[in-house]
């Protein structure tokens, strides 16, 4: 035997010796796995702690007693003539169930984490580590620019919710939830102060969209699939998610439809299913999908404690509160001009309950949203401050991304107001300032990796303005005035 061969035997020796310990580590894994999840009936699709001990066949498929009881007492009861079985697999298209088929079937992602123990179990939160109202809004100040009343009234109102969970109805006063509805005009921060939010409390949270919602038994989003969006941002954890945020966008969109005939499924019936939501129920939600008619597992979410954030532009609003505001005299020495209001940027802030209700919001739904608050839209200086100040500024994105390439990127102050006004012309609030920076950002992002001699590029307001170049320092040069990127001449 050469030299070869023996260390071909020491080479074999070596794997086979290692893979038991391999395997040993996969089984382990696999089975810690298995305890954090429990099993699901394949036909009714409870778990196992409402079903009960599941019987488990073959290929992994479980059924729960009461399901395979139901099978065996259908086969019993019917008229099944067993000594007259004909040749099914003579007919055409006849097939039978085949088990290793129904493996495919079952949801491998859609398993339920089961529940700890009573003993085992820890307050959910602890009232000396919920950050205090100011806390919450110097930690949103970081990220967003002004809003100052808004941000001052969701630290309020999520440092009570979270109190309210904390301690749990510890006597026989009831705490009731402060469920919000923000108003604001569109690219105004929204969805963004929620966001914020929820990444520094450390919740899960979940982003609907009121839009795609409707009545159960329609094309469309049930409306419990927003708890269930929750439930999948939690990793199916329903303690978890049962303390999570749910932010719903674009709550405008089921108003109440006027001078209609016809059944409102999108509108005031999604509103009347929303009720039990927002004031606290268990209600049964797939896990893993959108409707419960899919072949996934249910399970009970209670969502006393989940808090409900309803946000929308409601364009028409504006509208509604001038109508209310010139009711007043309109003659005589008090008497208001009809266009008194049509300058006023900031009119969303007189919105009262009964512009909502004249909006097209039932009563029911706006008395579960107990803390209104308004927006402000933004105006050209509080975009220039977007554009730097937040500690993610999109200023600060495209610098980080050019010194990965050794090139320092700077913008004069003029070029910065030329950015915020064409925003201003676009009228669609701060998603207009990443749209204007990508479009005069594309020659320089394509033309800098091109020449490692360049060393810094400045943005000066008549780039902007289409009127000149950035300014270019070369490396161990001085800046060359008015230097043009290729595809700007």
């Amino acid at each position: 035997m050469d030299d070869k061969d023996f260390r071909e035997i020491i080479d074999l020796d070596e794997t086979q010796e290692g893979r038991p310990a391999e395997k040993e580590r996969t089984v382990e894994e696999t089975s810690q796995k298995k305890d954090e999840y429990e099993d699901v009936c394949l036909l009714c699709r409870r778990p196992e702690s409402k079903a009960g001990k599941l019987i488990t066949l073959a290929k992994g498929i479980c059924i729960c007693p009461e399901c395979m009881q139901k099978t065996m007492d259908t086969l019993q009861n019917g008229d099944i003539d067993y000594g007259k079985i004909p040749d099914f697999s003579k007919m055409p298209n006849i097939s039978f169930l085949n088990l290793a088929d129904l493996q495919n079937m079952i949801p491998q992602r859609q398993k339920v984490k089961k529940k700890k123990e009573k003993e085992e179990q820890e307050a959910p939160l602890d009232i000396r580590q919920i950050p205090p109202p100011h806390k919450i809004r110097a930690s949103l100040d970081e990220y967003i620019i002004g809003q100052d009343h808004a941000k001052k009234v969701i630290s309020v109102a999520v440092y009570n919710h979270y109190k309210r969970v904390a301690t749990n109805t510890m006597d026989e006063i009831e705490i009731e939830k402060s469920n919000m509805l923000m108003i604001g005009p569109t690219g105004c921060g929204k969805t963004y102060l929620v966001k914020t939010l929820a990444r520094l409390l450390d919740v899960p949270l979940a982003i609907a969209d009121a839009t795609s919602l409707t009545e159960a038994g329609y094309i469309g989003d049930d409306i419990e699939s927003v708890v269930s969006k929750l439930l999948a941002a939690a990793d199916n954890d329903v303690e978890k998610a049962e303390r999570g945020i749910i932010f719903i966008d674009e709550i405008d969109k089921i108003a109440k439809k006027k001078d209609t005939h016809h059944r409102d499924v999108s509108g005031e019936s999604v509103q009347q299913g929303m009720l039990k939501l927002l004031e606290g129920a268990e209600v049964e939600v797939p896990v893993g999908a959108n409707s419960k008619n899919a072949m996934v597992p249910l399970t009970t979410v209670n969502t006393k404690n989940i808090l409900f954030i309803c946000g929308g532009a409601f364009p028409e609003l504006e509208q509604v509160i001038k109508e209310r505001l010139n009711k007043k005299t309109s003659i005589g020495f008090q008497a208001d001009l009809k266009d008194k209001y049509d300058k006023e940027k900031n009119l969303l802030s007189r919105v009262t309950v009964e512009d909502l209700r004249n909006f097209g919001m039932i009563p029911e739904f706006i008395g579960r949203l107990p803390v209104i608050f308004t927006l402000e839209s933004l105006t050209q200086e509080m975009l220039v401050r977007i554009l730097k100040e937040p500690r993610n500024a999109i200023l600060k994105q495209y610098q980080k991304l050019l010194a990965l390439d050794e090139v320092k990127l700077s913008f004069e102050e003029e070029a910065l107001e030329a950015i915020a006004g064409e925003a201003m012309k676009k009228d669609t609030g701060a998603r207009a300032l990443r749209s204007i920076i990508e479009s005069f950002m594309l020659d320089i992002m394509y033309e800098i990796p091109k020449d490692d001699n360049i060393g810094e590029v400045t943005i000066t307001r008549e780039y902007i303005e289409h009127t000149g170049g950035p300014r270019i320092t070369m490396r161990g040069v001085r800046a060359l005035p008015d230097a043009r990127m290729a595809g700007q001449g």
